[in-house]
This record gives structure tokens, sequence and C-alpha cells, in this order.
């Protein structure tokens, strides 16, 4: 298959009938059987774990197999795996055999026992499957489940090849379901978003074509593979016939420079994708050591997305790695989200990226009125590009459903074959959030144009604003502060507060608004900065009350200083600024 095979005569995006996302594993096979596929990077181990597309389909048909023994079709399977080829094995053989693949963490991820819990008695899997090392914690986590619904327990590396003797391809659509993608929980429970064939296969080449890549172009990823990133970035190889080099989050964040090293360890075009924060801790700690030799030339594209993207952060890692050959327009700042698989949208190919800097007081009232960058009140918005091909985002005010115009604010609506069908079990909430309809359109430059009249749309939730045709993310509909009558984001004063002082921890700031005498009232939650555990309180609270105050002129009930890690984020590392607001209310920070 080529590009053109996924494109119709007008160049919209097209899958063919009957796609799915394991169609291509014999092509795989036949083009390319002894070419590594899969190949994790185990630095816990000091030792390395490959899978040629041979070896690896093989193995995905041993547990496919051993999946049809005990289950039926359209039965969800739950990944309960460590990071690795052999969840990576298990997720596809989920999809291979007719069930439906469940994309979860094993219990020893600190900190999500809850979620996990949640997620289990939501999708009621009637496989859990794990490996031989994790086997005991995870077997102690499932006996909290009643036994009548306790899910069975396969370890993947314990299953024989032989085994895939048996298997007998299920036979799939491109409309089944193949996996759920649970949401990350920061505003509610997770909801399982029922991603089809056709969602994941048109969001897959609207990245390619969205960032500009090679169609046989190599990857690295150490992303959590339960997240959507991480999920996509594993799919890339299998429709495309290319290899993935992965590693742990743990690895990545112990030393940045293993993941750096890694992009340019291959003259081959290389991609990966990372949230902001990856690209800060690279800048700051993932340099190479004295006497290492680094070329990163072949870097084809990063995405930078999953959370606000900062145009310090990307000029931060622009001028640590352009010396040794880092191409700057090959940093991606890019919108997605669960529901719509993930890929959005992204700057134009060899576009670099670049901020506009808007009125703070202008956008408080849904106006995006430009300023130079030392304005008082200029706040820098960076560009998320544009929407990818065959989708359409449009800008909605939310109280009346009509599409706005560019440079105003609003709540970004999506359209596209990638959006997933609804949340798992969830019909009235799948109603609400995937089953809207434009009550008018602009007349002229809608973004709407080409969709049908009758087309449903995904409410996103997020706040955005068309500036120049590009698409920019201002903030989150339940995140947002009103205070006298004027609109704040979170995000804004979380920023003013770690510049404030240099005691607060840079990103582990949580700003919400809680219920006051007749108003919201505003509350800064911030983390420690190392070395600042006993510095006095007082001192740093004022500081950073008064930077609130005069830039953004507004008051605050409260400055709470925590430790680190007293604020809680949610599995993909974002602030979980809803539970933050909880604990607080409760006392328990």
């Amino acid at each position: 298959m080529r590009l053109e095979h996924y494109l119709d005569r007008d160049g919209n995006i097209e899958i063919p009938a009957g796609t799915t996302l394991t169609s291509f594993m014999e092509r795989n096979i036949a083009q390319h059987g002894d070419d590594p596929a899969y190949r994790y990077l185990d630095f816990d181990h000091d030792g390395t774990v490959e899978l040629t597309w041979s070896q690896f389909v093989v193995r995905m048909r041993a547990i496919g197999a051993r999946l049809q023994q005990v289950t039926d079709r359209g039965d969800r399977v739950a990944i309960l795996t460590p990071q690795g080829v052999d969840y990576v094995v298990g997720f596809f053989a989920a999809i291979e055999a007719g069930t439906i693949a469940v994309p979860l963490f094993a219990p020893e991820l600190p900190g999500h026992a809850e979620r996990l819990h949640a997620v289990l008695a939501d999708a009621r899997p009637t496989v859990v499957l794990t490996t031989t090392a994790a086997a005991q914690s995870v077997g102690e986590f499932l006996r909290n489940i009643p036994r009548g619904r306790r899910p069975r327990m396969i370890a993947v590396d314990a299953v024989p090849d032989a085994v895939g003797d048996t298997f007998a391809p299920a036979p799939l659509d491109s409309d089944d379901i193949a996996y759920l993608q649970y949401t990350s929980g920061s505003t509610r429970t997770p909801a399982g978003v029922e991603i089809t064939h056709r969602s994941a296969c048109t969001n897959l080449v609207q990245m390619i074509l969205g960032v500009g890549l090679d169609w046989n172009i190599r990857s690295v990823s150490w992303l959590p593979l339960f997240h959507d990133m991480g999920l996509l970035m594993i799919m890339f190889p299998a429709l495309v016939g290319s290899h993935i080099t992965l590693m742990s989050p743990v690895a990545f964040v112990r030393r940045p420079y293993r993941w750096i090293r890694e992009l340019g360890a291959s003259d081959t075009p290389t991609f990966a994708a990372a949230p902001n924060f990856a690209f800060e801790l690279a800048a700051q700690r993932g340099l190479p050591p004295a006497g290492d030799t680094l070329d990163l030339s072949n870097v084809a594209g990063l995405i930078n997305g999953s959370e606000p993207v900062s145009m310090a952060s990307v000029e931060k890692f622009t001028a640590a790695f352009g010396p040794y050959g880092l191409d700057p327009s090959a940093i991606k700042p890019s919108y997605g989200m669960a529901e719509a698989t993930l890929f959005v949208s992204t700057t134009s190919p060899g576009s670099v990226p670049t901020a506009v800097h808007l009125d703070r007081a202008e956008l408080g009232m849904g106006r995006a009125v430009r300023v130079g960058p030392d304005h008082p009140n200029a706040v820098p918005q960076v560009s998320c590009g544009h929407v990818a091909r065959s989708q359409w985002a449009v800008i909605v005010d939310p109280r009346t459903e009509a599409e706005v115009p560019d440079g105003r604010v609003g709540e970004i609506w999506l359209h596209g074959d990638n959006v997933g069908r609804g949340y798992w079990g969830r019909h009235e909430e799948s109603e609400l959030t995937f089953q809207n309809k434009l009550q008018s359109r602009l007349q002229r430059g809608s973004h709407a144009e080409g969709s049908a009249e009758s087309a449903m749309w995904l409410r996103t939730g997020d706040l955005g604003v068309y500036i120049d045709g590009q698409l920019h993310i201002t903030g989150r509909v339940k995140d947002l502060i009103i205070v006298d009558g004027r609109n704040h984001y979170p995000q804004d004063i979380e920023a003013t507060v770690a510049e404030a002082s240099p005691a607060v921890r840079t990103g582990f700031a949580a700003v919400f608004g809680v219920p006051g005498e007749g108003r919201e009232e505003v509350v800064v939650v911030a983390e420690r900065a190392p070395g600042a555990g006993r510095a006095d309180a007082a001192p740093i609270q004022e500081v950073i009350r008064a930077a609130v105050s005069k830039r953004h002129a507004v008051p605050l009930a409260d400055v709470k200083l925590v430790a680190a890690g007293a604020i809680p984020r949610t599995t993909s590392g974002k602030l979980a600024r809803s539970a933050c607001r909880a604990r607080y209310l409760d006392g328990a920070l």
C-alpha cells in the first residue's frame, strides 16, 4: 500500500473497505520479515528486546489463539503489561482475535490504583493480559474484583509459539471497535472512547500528511503505551511497515539523553512525539556528555502536544540541540485529544513554531487582540497550526451552538472519520459529547466548509481561536475562572506564579476557582522547588499574591505551598486541577 491508496481522486482521506489495524501484517512479513519491527531498550536490565516482523506476527497469533480459546467476539481484553514489546504483542493480538483491546497499565504505576479499579469496573474485561514478571502484583490487584466478574489472567510471555497453529483470523470490519481509549480522567471519571479501525487508520494517515512524514520512517518513543499518543506511535509501524524503538517513561525522566541519543542513532529519517514538559526537561538535562557524538539532522518531526505548548520550552530545546543539527522546523506544536483518536492539528511541514501575543483583558472577553511582546498585558499563544486533512474544527459559541468568526474565542468542535464512536456504555454522555449539530455556519470563511449540513460534531470542551487561519488553544471550558465578569485562564495565572518565585517548582502550580461570598474566588496550590522545602512560606506567598494582582488584577483567596508530588496529575502527566480543587476543599492538602 502507498499513501495514494488512502486518498480519493480529490485528495480526501478514504480508508479502503475492510482495512483494519492488522490488515498489513502478512505484507509486512513478505516485505520486511527479517527487519526489526518493535525494539525495546530495557535500561533496568541493560538489555534490548527486539522482534522482527516475522517474529512479531508469530507471537501475536500465539496470543491471539490463546484468547480465542477463552473469549467470545467483542469481549474486552485489558492490557496490564509493563512497558515493552509484550505490551505491543498483547494489544495487537487482542484486536486480531476479534476482541476489543483495553490498553491500561500494570498496577505498580504509583498513585493510579483508583483509576485502574474504575476502568476495569467500566470495561468489564473477560481477560487480562500481563507478563510472568508482573503476574503476582496483577493477580493481587484482581482479587479485589468480585469473583463473579473477575477476569482470567494470561501471561503473554508464557504462551508458546506453537499455540498459534490453531489461530483463525477473526472477520474484522473497518467500522468495528478496535480498542477502548480511556480518557485521562483530569475532569471526571475515566470514560472509554470507542475507537474503530477506520478512526485509527484515518488518524494515522492524517498524522503522516500533517507532519509531512516519509512513508517508511523510523520512530522512537518513551510514551506510556496506554496513552493515546503512545498508542498511535506503535500503530504507525503496523500500517506502513516501518519500525519503532521503545523505552519506558521512567528511563526517559531519569536520563533524558537516552531519548535524545536514540533520536540521532540512525541516518534514517526519524519521528517522535512528546508532551511539552519533555522538551523542557531534555533541554535542561539531555545534552550529550563530553566526548559523545550527536547528530540530529535526521530528525524529521517532533510532535509537541498532549498539554499546553510553551514557546519558551520550544526555544530552549531548539537552542540546546540546534548545534547538533536539529532543524527548528522539526518541532511541531500540535493539538489532539482521545475522543478524536488523537491527532487534530499541527504546524505546516517546513515551518518553524510561532506564537502571537494577545491582550490579556481582551482575551478574557473572548477576543483575540494582538499586542507587542513587551506590552504589560501580553499573553503568548503558540500556534497549533492547521487542522488535519479530512477533519474539520470549528469555533463555536457554546451557548448558541453557532460558529463564530476568526479572532473570537469559543469551544472547539470537531468532525471527521477519525472521531471516536462514543463512550463505552454511556449512551447519554456519548450523545451530549459526540452528537451535536451546528445551529449556524459562517456565510464566509466557515471552517465547516466541505462537511455535510447533517454532520454530527464532537464537543471538545477546549477553548480556541483561529488567527490567520491557524488554530490556537486558549484553555478548557471547565477550567475557566470567572471573577467579576472577567474570564481568567488558569494556565496563564500558573505561569505568573512560576515566574514570581524560584521557590515554586516550574510546571507544578494549580490554579482554580472556589465558591466565595457572592462570587468565585481564586486559589493557588504550588509545589515547592528543590531546596525550598523549609523556606518560610509567608514571603513566598506574598510575592505570588503581588505578581498575580499586578498582572491579572485578581486577588487570591489562598496560596498554599505543598511538598513535591502533592498536586495530583493524570496518567498522561497533566495537572488534574479538578482533583486538586477537590482535595483542597476536603482539607486533604
